[in-house]
């Protein structure tokens, strides 16, 4: 069996070829962890996980935090890889240098490629992915898939045709057909920013990403943005998004993870963590308004207690953060398939 196994090995011309036991493709894959543990969940299913080689879609409507949850990710990803370059493709403009700075991303480490169609997305990133080689350190953006034209419907317009554009969602399924090998075999994430519309035709008219069943089929990861009001007495603060998960590897479907933003402190680190911990059991609400810790191993509750406002900080999430017991929960919550290498928390996590 081994001398056939050689033989058929030997023949193939594509260089890449092993025998499964030996694949490098089915290694354990690089984790993007980044500064805010909601994300962290929703990409792993885990704390300690996060953003993997692969396509990913971001969608939701307009002003749903989305670019600012794609730029959370390249911060980590440039936090992890001192050469780490994003290759940003933008048709939508609304990302200037000062917001990548304010999430901590270098903009001597990106590199800004406008696109107006489709088409033209499709070649460069082709061209960019065939000269890239397995340990390239490049994390793909595009901002936005959901408002990018094709060829077609641009010449149509110059033309001064109104005909009906059938060629988008063709030429998106093209795209996606094309770059997600290169992705799983090179070790890239690509995070698409997308956009929403309703179903018609439903009593209860669900989200559904715009673009065709291209990026459906080839996106490892697929997040619906929505949002909610955060308000101060009657004043609105800010908003908390909730990233809903339409399809996943690692994570649940249809698991929910809010992430709160406000306008004068911007993301809440300990987003949605809260509720969790009072679910788990390691935090209790003794009275109206105030929370007290349990410790995780004994179910002994620990002095001190807190209000709402003040549990947003190091000192109350990092021990919490850090335990075994907290990680077994949120695991057990999220997490599709059961990974065994995050059974240990290690303690300069």
């Amino acid at each position: 069996m081994s001398s056939l196994m050689d033989r058929l090995k030997k023949n193939s011309k594509i260089k890449e070829t092993s025998s499964l036991l030996e694949s490098k493709f089915f290694e354990e894959k690089e984790q993007i962890v980044t500064d805010v543990p909601a994300i962290n969940i929703a990409l792993s299913g885990n704390l300690n996980g996060g953003l993997q080689a692969g396509l990913m879609m971001v969608a939701g409507p307009s002003k749903h935090f989305k670019s600012s949850i794609c730029l959370v990710m390249a911060a980590a990803y440039q936090k992890k890889y001192d050469d780490g370059v994003i290759l940003f493709y933008d048709s939508e403009f609304g990302s200037p240098q000062s917001y990548f700075e304010a999430f901590g991303v270098d903009t001597n480490r990106v590199i800004h490629t406008p696109i107006t169609d489709v088409e033209q997305l499709k070649f460069d990133i082709m061209g960019q992915l065939q000269e890239l080689k397995k340990g390239d350190h490049v994390m793909i953006l595009v901002d936005s898939i959901g408002n990018l034209a094709s060829k077609k419907e641009v010449e149509d317009a110059l033309a001064e045709k109104s005909v009906g554009d059938m060629t988008r969602a063709k030429q998106l399924k093209s795209l996606f057909r094309m770059v997600t090998p290169h992705l799983t075999m090179k070790d890239l994430p690509m995070v698409c920013i997308n956009h929403t519309y309703k179903e018609q035709g439903s009593m209860y008219p669900r989200d559904v990403v715009s673009g065709g069943t291209g990026g459906t089929y080839s996106s490892n990861d697929i997040w619906i943005i929505s949002r909610s009001q955060e308000k101060e007495g009657t004043e609105l603060a800010g908003y908390t998004f909730t990233i809903n998960i339409e399809k996943s590897r690692r994570v649940k479907e249809k698991s929910k993870i809010p992430l709160t933003v406000m306008f004068d402190g911007g993301i809440t680190r300990y987003s949605g963590l809260l509720d969790l911990a009072l679910e788990a059991g390691m935090v209790i609400k003794p009275s109206m308004g105030w929370y007290q810790k349990v410790d995780p191993e004994t179910g002994e509750v620990l002095e001190g207690k807190y209000r709402m406002k003040d549990t947003n900080t190091a000192e109350f999430w990092e021990p919490l953060l850090k335990s075994k017991e907290f990680n077994d929960a949120i695991r057990q919550k999220f997490l599709l398939v059961h990974d065994a290498q995050n059974e240990e928390v290690s303690d300069d996590e």
